[in-house]
């Protein structure tokens, strides 16, 4: 199955306005009952022809696509979709649209399985009205739960994103703590609700007074049980991928030593290793397997420098030794530099057992200013 979407359609009227979206949304296949299908020969567009029930047919649609696009009555959507449903987390975007087209109503998954922007996207392809009722979207907000998601923010696990998200659709005072990461964050057309103020620190939303409901804390640092002690209880803290790990290392380095070296850095720094965004390293090391086994365990990039872009960069104390094995006069260091976009690093070289690591910080830019400085 290479396209992502489903388009199920039961009517005459249905089946042409299905087969119209998909011509101009490649990503779609459509499915449409034989009954009618075989009268409208003439329309152009591939489709798919079912004879049987769509009763029969959704339950498959749904475990394969990331989206299905229902074109009848959202009563009869609800009836059929009702008994599939899993997790709001597992469960695939549905949307629903009347058989003249006037109406795409996001029905299920509008946040995490993307119905909202689905909606958006087939009304404007359309000419519809979209019909979308999660309240975030309706304030003209942001949703907690999908907050740098474009990004690859994570949430650390168990965060309170249901009592956040309350707290932010329902009027409570909500403090969002950003030191690091990517600044446009909030969706087009969205703005902060008044009751939500922007901080850069802990200190400075502690200094505001504020008897806050909930806070979203957007960070790389892990935080001191001090400063949790200044967050309301249902606090949300988000990842962004702001720091890159240049790692060197002897050949044949075991993954389990680089990961234990990296962990044990970041660890020391009082960093998140979830806000790793890439390991930066020589290309000699391209074809290093416990670096590529690193990498591939959490999903991070290898990028790969020349010794001429690696010798491009000053280094404080170059190595002889590393320019006899590498042809660059530094690794880690000037690595972690080139992939960060950095002038100076969170951790110079640090060396144990067979790798040296060395820690830059993404620095994020408005303009010509810096973005947040970290505590």
């Amino acid at each position: 199955m290479t396209k992502k979407y489903a388009a199920v359609a039961i009517t005459r009227g249905g089946i042409r306005l299905a087969l119209a979206l998909a011509g101009r949304m490649k990503d779609t296949e459509v499915y449409c009952f034989a009954k009618y299908c075989e009268d409208l020969a003439e329309v152009p567009g591939e489709r798919r022809v079912f004879a049987g029930p769509v009763k029969a047919l959704l339950p498959e649609l749904f475990r394969r696509y990331e989206g299905l696009i229902l074109f009848f009555s959202l009563g009869a959507a609800v009836r059929l979709i009702a008994p599939l449903l899993q997790h709001k987390t597992a469960d695939p975007a549905v949307v629903v649209i009347d058989e003249r087209g006037e109406h795409v109503i996001s029905m299920l998954s509008g946040h995490l399985g993307g119905a909202n922007r689905l909606t958006l996207r087939i009304a404007e392809l359309l000419g519809s009205h979209p019909v979308i009722t999660t309240a975030s979207d309706v304030q003209g907000s942001f949703a907690v739960d999908l907050l740098g998601r474009e990004f690859g923010w994570q949430a650390e696990p168990s965060a309170p994103l249901k009592a956040v998200s309350a707290a932010l659709v329902n009027g409570g005072p909500l403090a969002i703590v950003q030191t690091c990461g990517e600044r446009d964050w909030l969706p087009p057309g969205a703005r902060l609700p008044e009751h939500a103020a922007l901080f850069t620190g802990l200190a400075e939303m502690a200094a505001a007074g504020t008897d806050w409901a909930a806070a979203i804390v957007i960070t790389d640092r892990v935080l001191s049980a001090g400063e949790r002690a200044l967050l309301p209880e249902q606090t949300v803290i988000y990842r962004p991928r702001s720091l890159v790990l240049g790692l060197g290392c002897n050949r044949g380095s075991a993954a389990a030593e680089l990961e234990a070296v990296a962990a044990d850095t970041l660890a020391g720094l009082g960093l998140s290793l979830r806000s790793v965004r890439n390991v930066a390293t020589a290309s000699i090391k391209g074809d290093e397997a416990g670096l590529l086994a690193l990498c591939a365990k959490y999903g991070w990039e290898l990028q790969l420098y020349t010794p001429e872009e690696l010798n491009r960069v000053t280094l404080a104390a170059p190595s002889d030794v590393v320019f006899r094995a590498t042809g660059a006069y530094g690794v880690c260091e000037p690595a972690a530099l080139l992939s960060a976009g950095a002038a100076e690093l969170v951790q110079p070289k640090l060396k144990s057992g067979n790798v040296t690591v060395a820690v830059a910080r993404i620095p994020w830019t408005d303009g010509e200013e810096p973005c947040y400085e970290c505590d």
